[in-house]
């Protein structure tokens, strides 16, 4: 068998290709991870840890279901490689009642038996007074949420699969990817490399692989911001992971860490990319600073002080913001894990054995009706071959 030729090719190895990889050679598939850097790199969606691990999930039961699992295999990673990947901070997740209600996700929640607490806004700022929010927003918070160091768990990843013989091809953007019904062949600078069966997780690069694969994806660019903060009110330790819905926009951030400062980003809004473009830096718009530090000076005013840091990374909106992951629709032996829409690391752990045992044993284990690329309207999707 050529060298060149594997049982499952990965293209896109970041947080849940990189994660295939792992759970596909760990079933001694031979197994390729491609990707147009060398991950964990600053390129895609994973980089400028943490990022929030929560269970009480809006969108239905198999989310829960899935960040559940996620999060024992987040455990069973840390007790492979001795590494701290999770941290139970605590996540609090804070709205204007008129935007938003957590009636739905406190029910799922309790079914699926996962903690949560109701608070009203006069507890809140009782329990973190560095909160401060107007008496119409209530909380609901989740004692066993918390945090993932998003660099290392994709670093701690790529050891586990290279140590169980994936192989790993990087700075090797795909130029093309051909699929027959002997297999599927990805075109690199270095070459082209083919492999009985793929998965395509190309995260914000997905428009690269076009005409193959043409999926409603939309890339944006994303700001974050590390702001001096009163000590010890947002330290982490007693500062839980947050979530923010209010008219200034939605939010979402970190206790500060090791001194660098309360970590905030803005979930809505944000600029559009294309694969290829330069991105531009933090600072280059002024609502990169600027749309953090109302909110903080809103809600938590001890938490804007100076910028000790911010940077840029990348989302992959669906138009729903659901995830896709579903077979492609001409070539069933590849398949699509994309559209992460910002909310997805968490799930990265469960997503790659997910993929493995669908390829390995023909079943996911979960129902993905929810994640069909199918529920877009034909004209989102162009199929290769299509008129």
């Amino acid at each position: 068998m050529s060298g060149r030729h594997y049982d499952v090719m990965v293209v896109g190895a970041g947080s849940m290709g990189m994660s295939a990889g792992y759970y596909l050679a760990r079933e001694g598939v031979r197994t390729l991870l491609i990707d147009a850097f060398d991950p964990p790199h600053a390129n895609g969606s994973h980089h400028g840890e943490p990022r929030l691990i929560r269970h009480a999930y809006a969108g239905g039961p198999v989310y829960i279901e899935m960040a559940l699992a996620a999060d024992r295999l987040w455990r069973e990673v840390e007790a492979e490689t001795g590494e701290r990947l999770l941290v139970r901070s605590g996540v609090l997740n804070m709205a204007d009642t008129g935007l938003y209600s957590f009636d739905a996700r406190i029910a799922d929640a309790e079914a699926a038996g996962v903690k949560v607490e109701r608070l009203d806004a006069a507890e809140i700022g009782r329990r973190w007074p560095g909160i401060r929010l107007p008496d119409a927003y209530e909380g609901m918070y989740e004692p066993d949420a918390g945090y993932l160091y998003s660099e290392k768990c994709v670093a701690a990843y790529k050891r586990l699969a290279l140590a169980e013989g994936a192989k790993l091809l990087p700075n090797a953007p795909v130029l093309r990817v051909e699929a027959a019904e002997a297999g599927v062949t990805a075109h690199t600078p270095q070459g082209a490399y083919s492999a009985d069966r793929a998965i395509l997780s190309a995260g914000a690069w997905f428009a690269a692989l076009e005409p193959f694969v043409a999926l409603p994806i939309r890339p944006v660019r994303k700001a974050v911001g590390w702001f001096a903060s009163r000590e010890p009110l947002f330290e982490a330790g007693s500062f839980p992971g947050f979530t923010l819905a209010s008219p200034l926009g939605g939010f979402y951030g970190f206790p500060s860490i090791g001194g660098a400062g309360l970590k905030i980003g803005r979930h809505d809004a944000g600029l559009p990319w294309k694969p290829g473009q330069r991105l531009e830096p933090f600072g280059a718009q002024p609502e990169d600073e600027g749309d953090l530090r109302r909110a903080l000076e809103a809600f938590m005013p001890l938490a804007a002080g100076k910028l000790n840091r911010g940077a840029v990374c990348k989302y992959e909106l669906t138009p729903d913001e659901r995830f896709i992951l579903d077979r492609h629709p001409e070539h069933p032996h590849v398949w699509l894990a994309g559209g992460f829409s910002g909310h997805g690391f968490k799930f990265s752990s469960a997503v790659g054995r997910l993929l493995a045992d669908w390829i390995v044993r023909g079943d996911p284990g979960y129902d993905l009706s929810l994640f069909s690329a199918s529920r877009f309207d034909h004209s989102t999707i162009l199929q290769e071959g299509t008129p």
